[in-house]
């Protein structure tokens, strides 16, 4: 039998009322972070401004509809689905929503790391 999963992220359990879609869990993926991110439109807050300093964490992101603004140490990125964003774990992120609000796909790993998982990014977190 051939090794892969696929789900529709429609149909995938989320968290934070929906808006964080669980992707690596749902999909059974354990070598690296990675969440869908459905953010509602002109969303100015609720999406806090936050670094991973603490765990050296960098993160990618990828719009995949929709557009936003992510804003990087003050600096303002546009999130739009021609644009891949990387952020150091040291630098602070937030990120805008457009009228149409965004599906963002969200990858985060520790390099030089192996990937541990957080436990708020498991199936059970969802539904507790």
């Amino acid at each position: 039998m051939p090794d892969y999963t696929a789900k529709r992220i429609d149909d995938m359990v989320g968290t934070f009322g929906g808006a964080f879609k669980l992707a690596r869990a749902e999909l059974g993926v354990s070598a690296w972070g990675m969440q869908i991110l459905d953010l509602p439109p002109e969303l100015s807050e609720g999406y806090p401004d936050h670094d991973h300093s603490e765990l050296g964490q960098e993160e990618v992101f990828l719009c995949l509809r929709g557009s936003a603004t992510m804003t990087v140490d003050g600096e303002e990125v546009e999130l739009s689905p021609d644009v891949i964003v990387r952020v150091g774990p040291d630098a602070k992120r937030c990120i805008r929503t457009g009228p149409d609000g965004a599906r963002i796909l969200a990858l985060g790993g520790v390099p030089g790391s192996a990937y541990e998982i957080n436990p708020q990014t498991e199936l059970s977190a969802a539904r507790a």
